[in-house]
């Protein structure tokens, strides 16, 4: 079943001299519960599809459906209301809100939302991330690999049809970026998350079932690791 379409995605970033197409007709899709890699140089365009596949940042030109959702028809403000609700945004530099302890920055999509917490799936949550005796921290009390396990949860709590994460491991160590992976891996198993990841790193992009490479703004690759 298909989640995520991206239909002839084209992004331009200034004017005249300075104008630079980050994204040049982009097309691709995504099925439910697939883990798909992107790859590519620096300037090859990947954090900016992200970005637009996770509603962040509108497209020049093309369409993005996610779950029969035509995304950029929407206004902005049922586009926030959608992205809230249905992508789990996962970043490179965590995001976490300062004053907000553990607990409160990953139920935060569904406070904002007005929705009831499910105590049992925010304790499962906390138990697969390893952040259960880390409830009450503020994200200043946290390692870097902690940070990171939180804000997997905050992308997590709401069930979202698609996770795209930015880079989710570039400022960790080895090995938290490993845990960080397996964690990723394992809500794409357990949950049956559709996972987005960019990244640098050739060994993660290995374990996807799909590695998209882009160069220059255009798909370069679209190869199936395994099915």
């Amino acid at each position: 079943m298909e989640i995520l379409k991206v239909e002839n995605l084209s992004k331009i970033y200034g004017k005249g001299a300075t104008q630079v197409k980050a994204l040049d007709g982009v097309s691709f899709s995504v099925n439910k519960g697939e883990f798909v890699a992107i790859v590519g140089p620096s300037g090859s365009g990947k954090s900016t599809l992200l970005h637009i596949i996770g509603g962040v940042d509108r497209p020049t030109a093309g369409r993005v459906f996610i779950d029969d959702t035509d995304i950029y028809k929407l206004n902005d403000t049922k586009l926030a209301i959608f992205r809230r609700r249905q992508v789990g945004l996962i970043y490179q530099f965590y995001n976490l809100i300062p004053i907000l302890n553990v607990e409160e920055n990953i139920t935060l999509p569904l406070l904002l939302d007005g929705r009831k917490i499910e105590r049992e799936y925010l304790d499962e949550i906390l138990t697969t991330l390893d952040l259960k005796d880390r409830l009450h921290h503020l994200p200043n009390e946290l390692s870097g690999g902690q940070q990171q396990r939180v804000s997997i949860g905050r992308a997590l709590i709401n069930r979202p049809a698609l996770v795209p994460a930015d880079k989710p491991t570039g400022n960790l160590d080895s090995k938290n970026s490993k845990e960080i992976v397996d964690l990723l891996k394992l809500s794409n198993k357990r949950y049956n998350q559709t996972l987005i990841i960019i990244t640098h790193d050739h060994q993660i992009a290995l374990q996807a079932d799909r590695i998209i490479t882009l160069r220059d703004g255009r798909i370069a690759k679209n190869e199936v690791i395994r099915s």
